[in-house]
């Protein structure tokens, strides 16, 4: 039942009502550590737990200097397959992988491959042909 004897009627008036200067219980730094800046509220446990939270660290390299792999794996190679002889290179791909089962032998031309593709290759007959792309 409302009344007028709550602990709250003894703060009005008081302009702050009991929360230091004006502007103190304003902000998100007044509810102690949630959704606040670390700067400086909790600043010993930041020190402690986590002493690397400001500043920057590491480099990160350009993207320009990434360089995509177009894989592809054997088990798409009896699919694409109508001839003996297949050159990935031009058919966009840079690296051969061994994931899955050829059957029938194939001469591959590509410039990058997997130890894995390459046993699988040669179990079955076939061969790579390594060819080179700009900038190798």
């Amino acid at each position: 039942m409302p009344h007028k004897l709550r602990k709250i009627r003894k703060t009005r008036g008081s302009r702050t009502q009991g929360y230091g200067r004006i502007g103190q219980h304003r902000d998100s730094g007044s509810k102690g550590h949630r959704k606040v800046g670390r700067h400086k509220h909790l600043w010993s446990l930041v020190v402690t737990s986590e002493p690397n939270y400001f500043g920057k660290h590491g480099f990160t390299s350009p993207q320009s200097l990434h360089r995509k792999e177009n894989t592809i794996n054997l088990n798409k190679l009896d699919e694409i397959a109508q001839t003996p002889q297949i050159n990935l290179t031009e058919l966009g791909y840079t690296k051969l992988l061994g994931t899955g089962k050829i059957t029938k032998p194939l001469t591959i031309t590509i410039s990058t491959y997997s130890k894995s593709a390459q046993e699988k290759i040669k179990k079955a007959g076939g061969e790579i042909v390594t060819s080179q792309t700009n900038g190798e």
